[in-house]
């Protein structure tokens, strides 16, 4: 059971980091999309459709990062530096946490505006 649960947890943490990767990549896509949009207008419409399928993309990945974010909560092993080093860990965790929800906000809007502006 506990070998179960190790390979659940380490399961959780490749998700979490693959999601985390795809959202980057598939808001670099819709960026580069975009670029080629004004290059060549003939194809703008197959280009615009594809963009919008990259932007539902990234919601998609950012709800499997929050999902899997989560799950990390569950097995957080609290205190396993020591009491000091665990005041800055969780300090160090919520400004983490909001850098992240700023970065990941500011970025689905960017993709957002791009994909339908």
């Amino acid at each position: 059971m506990d070998s179960i649960k190790k390979a659940a947890i380490v399961l959780n943490g490749f998700i979490h980091d693959f999601a985390t990767g795809y959202w980057l990549s598939a808001l670099i896509a819709i960026y580069l999309l975009h670029g080629f949009r004004g290059g060549i207008p003939e194809v703008t419409v197959i280009l615009s459709g594809i963009e919008r399928f990259f932007f539902w993309n990234t919601v998609g990945a950012a709800a499997a990062i929050f999902a899997t974010g989560g799950m990390r909560s569950f097995t957080y092993v609290n205190n396993f530096y020591g009491p000091e080093a665990e005041r800055t860990r969780r300090r160090m965790l919520v400004i983490k946490h909001v850098l992240l929800l700023l970065v990941v906000g500011a970025g689905s809007y960017w993709g957002y505006s791009l994909s339908f502006g």
